[in-house]
């Protein structure tokens, strides 16, 4: 590796922890709730009364989201239930119930965890205030499956889903339909009691009522849109018997709908985005300017097939480099948002590794170029990886150690591919989650 080729790499590292740590969610959330103290002279800074505010929490962010609202609110949060990834329990404050549930498949742990959020909201009152604190994650952790539906079933349901490309849209416009608490239904359990949310988005566009799911947004998906979506990816013959008979039933109108716009339940609701991607970015921007580089945001809503965007993000990268189009190096280009993956092969990887792969066959053999793709959240598809590191020399590096980049695109395998190189980037959960993070760095 060359020393040009080192230096962007510690480049890359800055850029990428100071997008990070301008989304640590214990920070986003004391500055909205200390914002809103100082200018509410309420007892309990939320417009409310003195005999305290619950809380529920629930998604990667959790822990560090309340910790933020202890700091502000202190002994004012009167308890609530926290649902978490696992492992994470020991992150969050004392005083609360907490649960450690799974993602991105829902386990009992999570069950238990939304269980009891629903026996909370619905011994609330209209004295009562909630503060929900919402971040990605969320759908997976915070699960109640209706009467009729098993875990199992949704499990099954979600992994198809996840494996067939679906979008976060068309996931969640099903799980909103297979659950009690999500699209608006929390709100609706809660009511007449205030319920303020705060969120942070792992969503692009940042749509309150995908994000999580949604509990407490209204949601403008039916029972006949989550049909279509497993119909549309081929799937509707595929999940269990049971998800095909609830949707049928819903879609005739023998299942509640999920509350729409204009539902009385959301009138004592305020929803708040705290956090996004484009505070990342704006964080990386700015690092990058501090060391010289031009800088270009290409977008903070990239999607697509992670492979195609890969060879699109490379593309533009040898464009830079030869043309210095469309920015001159020395140059940082930025992108963010959230690809996904249709899975072929039966390797390892994730959505970042998959596009840092297909960016390595396009920048091969250009000197002076790095591709970072990593999530934000540190976790990459089912591996203990965020991402990894694509540059020029990739291909021939790769090719050295006997290692095939086709091949490995081909079947999904690209962990061991980027392991064998030392070219992963491994951070552990961040504790953030604000979609994923993309660096172009041109010398």
């Amino acid at each position: 590796m060359s020393s040009r080729e080192a230096r962007l790499r510690r480049h890359a590292q800055a850029l990428w922890q100071a997008a990070l740590a301008a989304v640590d969610p214990e920070g986003l959330v004391r500055a909205d709730l200390a914002g809103r103290e100082a200018d509410d002279p309420s007892p309990d800074g939320m417009g409310g009364t003195s005999q305290g505010v619950q809380l529920v929490a629930a998604g990667k962010a959790a822990a560090g989201m309340v910790r933020g609202a202890r700091a502000v609110l202190g002994r004012r949060l009167a308890g609530g239930v926290v649902i978490v990834p696992a492992g994470q329990a020991g992150e969050v404050p004392e005083g609360f119930a907490v649960y450690e549930g799974g993602h991105p498949v829902p386990d009992r742990g999570g069950v238990a965890g939304a269980r009891a959020v629903a026996e909370l909201a619905a011994g609330l009152g209209g004295e009562d205030r909630l503060l929900l604190l919402l971040s990605g994650g969320g759908s997976a952790l915070m699960t109640l499956p209706p009467d009729g539906i098993a875990l199992d079933d949704v499990v099954v349901t979600t992994d198809l889903l996840l494996r067939a490309g679906a979008t976060i849209g068309e996931l969640n416009a099903v799980r909103k339909h297979l659950d009690q608490l999500k699209g608006g239904r929390l709100a609706r359990l809660a009511r007449p009691a205030r319920l303020d949310a705060l969120v942070l988005s792992d969503v692009v566009g940042d749509p309150l009522e995908v994000i999580a799911s949604g509990p407490a947004s209204p949601d403008p998906t039916t029972f006949a849109d989550a049909v279509a979506v497993l119909e549309r990816r081929g799937l509707w013959d595929a999940v269990p018997a049971a998800v095909r008979s609830y949707l049928e039933a819903g879609r005739r109108g023998e299942v509640a709908e999920s509350p729409k716009p204009g539902d009385p339940c959301f009138d004592g609701v305020e929803v708040r985005i705290v956090g996004s991607n484009r505070m990342a970015v704006a964080a990386a921007r700015e690092a990058a300017e501090a060391r010289g580089y031009r800088t270009l945001v290409l977008t903070t809503e990239l999607s697509g097939e992670a492979r195609e965007v890969g060879a699109v993000l490379a593309a533009i990268a040898r464009q830079v480099r030869r043309y210095g189009e469309p920015a001159a190096p020395p140059a940082c280009l930025l992108a963010a948002g959230e690809t996904t993956v249709t899975v072929r092969g039966r390797g390892r990887g994730g959505r970042n590794q998959e596009l840092a792969l297909a960016a390595a066959r396009g920048l091969a053999g250009v000197g002076g170029v790095l591709l970072a793709s990593l999530g934000s959240d540190g976790i990459d598809g089912p591996t203990d990886a965020a991402g990894a590191v694509a540059s020029g020399s990739t291909a021939a590096r790769a090719a050295a150690r006997g290692l095939d980049p086709d091949a490995a695109l081909a079947d999904n395998d690209a962990y061991p591919f980027f392991a064998a190189l030392g070219d992963l980037i491994v951070t552990g959960p961040t504790g953030t989650n604000v979609m994923d993070l993309q660096l172009i760095l041109v010398a």
